[in-house]
Parts: structure tokens; sequence; C-alpha cells
């Protein structure tokens, strides 16, 4: 099972995870519900500022007041009787209530509840159809608000090789999320990702500012299986929920977000790619990759409109997807013929980060997706350079190990990595895979 991390403000450091009913789907017609895992080190911790801990056994909906009172967002009532339970299914109807009556209070209050489950919401014609276009805008961009903080997760990556025919040894401890205090530069934990979440060989991103973890090598019977498993977390509420399964179950897989939809693409002895369609909540096959052009360990990311994929399996190759088309087309060659460390986007350049340790550098290689040309190699020297991640955050990369993080400024009048070095999660265990999530101002 794996970890996130993030880098938060110290008051959000004892959030707790809680997988919701619709993480299994028998508990829906019990109405029971997960229990909520609390890592040891918050257990008995006031719950951080503008989040209340559930309570596992607590079903009922949430109401106007509990909303203000747990998100500490929203205003509270201008009434003094009880004010109506809001849930994904009558927030539609309170809205309509609230903009006939006048109250612009009760109105941003459901709107906030909207942006706070934004997937439930976009997930119900009945709700997300009627709103207008200024709302359906609105509540995304309220989704989006808040301060964006440098999390990583912890994972477990797989071996080389073929899957082991009986399960490894693994460390029974929950897999966790970090957050980096973008002040005190300090990781604070955010949550524990659950244990039905195969954090061995999963991918990972975010979308809607929700993090997704897909895939992943699980066991079955005794027996080392790839998984077809998705989950989400909402930073807003501090639930994990279950999400519509893959059409197949991958492992070493490449998770990225693109235009509102997720792409699985490849997998360990896989050439396919799917889509989901948050709004359908559906997985669909788009065109694979090109014939022998399986992906294995592998990187992935959205630049411009379209997917590029490289490294692992593929090696020096750069493939290109079309949406649009919906097919994939060879890139130029690039000149390394090393495993890259890891592969991000910025603006309309793609990065390429490959760590020499034999020359105690690294090298980093731009790809200019607009000309369809590669701009050269920078070799910049580090001391002892370790396998790394990245993830970008405004006009830096971050490049996460477990021992620092680096940063590597990319501005038009100067790039390189900076002198400062960040710690890295000290108390992190296996692979690290960092990601961006806006949270609460």
């Amino acid at each position: 099972m794996g970890f996130l991390y993030l880098f938060l403000p110290a008051e959000l450091s004892a959030a707790a995870a809680v997988l919701c009913e619709n993480c299994n789907p028998s508990s829906v017609s019990s109405g029971r519900f997960c229990r909520a895992i609390v890592p040891p080190s918050s257990r008995g911790s006031a719950p951080p500022a503008g989040r209340r801990r559930r309570d596992p056994d607590r079903t009922e909906p949430v109401t106007m007041d509990q909303m203000a009172a747990d998100e500490g967002k929203h205003p509270g009532p201008d009434r003094s009787d009880n004010p109506p339970q809001i849930t994904a299914e009558n927030c539609y109807e309170l809205l309509e209530e609230a903009k006939r009556g006048g109250s612009e209070r009760d109105k941003q209050r459901l709107l906030g509840f909207m942006s706070d489950h934004y997937l439930e919401v976009l997930r119900s014609p009945a709700v997300f159809g009627r709103l207008t276009a200024a709302e359906r805008e609105l509540i995304l961009a309220r989704r989006m608000e808040g301060r964006k903080v440098l999390a990583v997760a912890e994972t477990c990556e797989v071996l080389d090789g073929s899957r082991p025919q009986s399960p490894q040894r693994e460390d029974p401890a929950p897999r966790r999320v970090f957050c980096l205090h973008p002040d005190s530069q300090r990781w604070e934990l955010l949550t524990v990702l659950p244990e039905e979440v195969p954090a061995k060989g999963s991918g990972m991103c975010t979308l809607y500012n929700y993090l997704f973890v897909a895939g992943g090598m699980g066991t079955q019977d005794g027996r080392s299986t790839a998984s077809d498993r998705v989950f989400c977390f909402n930073p807003r509420t501090g639930h994990w929920s279950r999400v519509r399964p893959l059409t197949q179950p991958r492992c070493q897989l490449r998770l990225v977000s693109m235009d509102g939809h997720l792409y699985a693409i490849g997998g360990e002895c896989l050439f396919t790619v799917e889509r989901y369609d948050p709004r359908a909540d559906r997985w669909a096959h788009v065109a694979p990759l090109p014939k022998g052009s399986f992906a294995v360990a592998h990187e992935a990311v959205s630049c411009g409109g379209a997917l590029f994929v490289s490294g692992g399996s593929l090696f020096y190759r750069l493939l290109r997807y079309d949406s649009r088309r919906d097919e994939w087309e060879e890139c130029p060659f690039n000149e390394s013929r090393r495993r890259s460390a890891d592969m991000v986007a910025h603006r309309s350049l793609i990065y390429r980060f490959d760590v020499e340790r034999e020359r105690a550098a690294v090298s980093v290689y731009r790809y200019n997706t607009l000309v369809k040309v590669w701009l050269g190699g920078a070799r910049f020297p580090l001391d002892n350079p370790q396998p790394f991640r990245c993830a970008v955050l405004g006009d830096r990369i971050y490049c996460v190990s477990r021992g620092h993080a680096l940063q590597f400024e990319v501005r038009e009048e100067r790039e390189g990595f900076l002198s400062e070095v960040l710690p890295g999660p000290a108390e992190a265990r296996g692979s690290l895979v960092p990601f961006v999530l806006s949270l609460d101002k």
C-alpha cells in the first residue's frame, strides 16, 4: 500500500482519510460505512483547521450549519430555524429556493457545497445538467481556489521483470500522503491510503483537485495479480471513494489527466489505452499504442491538448496521442539513450530528466511541442544524484526523492537548478509520486 506526502500548513497535518460508502457497493444497501483511517501519529489530536474529522458511523447528510463549521469557508445561516440538510440529490432544489428567496448567503453556501462535492454534482444530470454555464464555471473555479502545495504519495514500485507468482513480503504499515508547507518547508501528513488501494505499480494523477489512484498490483487467493480498481481522494472533505473500475486490470501503468478526462496508458504487457469520462462515470478504450509499443515503466504527460509517452520499455521513443483524431504518431527521437527519471510539461515544452550517477549529473532535455523539435540537452552537476520523480508548481519543476527536493527553475531568462535544496519527507518509505493540490485558504 502507498503513502502520499504533502507540504502543507501545520494545522492540516492531522487530517484523517475516510473511505466512504462508495468504496464498497455492498455497504450502500447495508447502510454500513468504512471505518475512518487515522494515522497513529494523529490519533487523539485535534482536527486540522477548515476540516472536521468524520465520524465513520455517521450517515446523515451535511447541513448548512455543519458545512459552515466543518469547512470554515461559508458564513452561518441568517435565520434561527433549523436549516435544511444538504445532499447531492437536493442541492439544486435548495439552490433554486435560495435564489427565489433572495438569500445570497444560502446561495453561496450551496454553491460551496457543490464545489466541495464536485464529482458527485458532475455525475448527476439532475444537478449539473440544470446549472447555468456561469454556475458550472463558478463551482469549478471555487474548487481550484486556495494555496497550491507540493504533495507526495508513498508507493511501492514493481521490480523490472515478470510479476512474482507469490506476493512479496511488504511493509504492513499504511502508505501515506504528505504535503510541503511553502512557508515552514516542513512535510506534514495529509491523508493515508486506504488498505483497499494497491500502491504497488499503480498510476496516480490529479483532476479537478482530486487525487486519483488506478490499477496496481494486489493480492487475490494468495497470488499477486493486477488490479482494475480506481480510487480518488477529495482534499476538500478528507474522504476517499471508489470510482468506476478500469475495463481491464493494469499494473505499472501511467495515469494522466487531459481536457477533463483521465487516461490509463499501457501497463505490464499491455499496449491498450483507456479514457475515463468523470461526468458519465465510464471508462472506454481509445486508440492503442502503435504496434510493438507496449509500455512498461514509461513516463507520460499531457501538453497542449495531446498526450506524450516515452521511456521505460519504449526507451528513447516519443509517442504523441491526438485525442481529436484518436491516433498515435511518432515524434523525433531524443539523443539520450538512458532511462529517464521523469518527464513533465511546462507551457509548450516537455522536460525530460535523466540521472547520470556515474557522472554525478542530471541531464535535462527539452522538446518543443509546437515546432516538434528537441532543443538539445544541458547537463547539471549534482553531488550523488538519486532517482526522483517530478511535479510542476508555478515556474518550478520539483524533483523529489526521499532525501531531498531539487528545484529546477523554468523562466524565459533562466533555466537551471536552484542552489536551495528542500528537505525530503524524512519519514517516507518506498518510492514517492509527487503532485500538486489546492488546499483551503
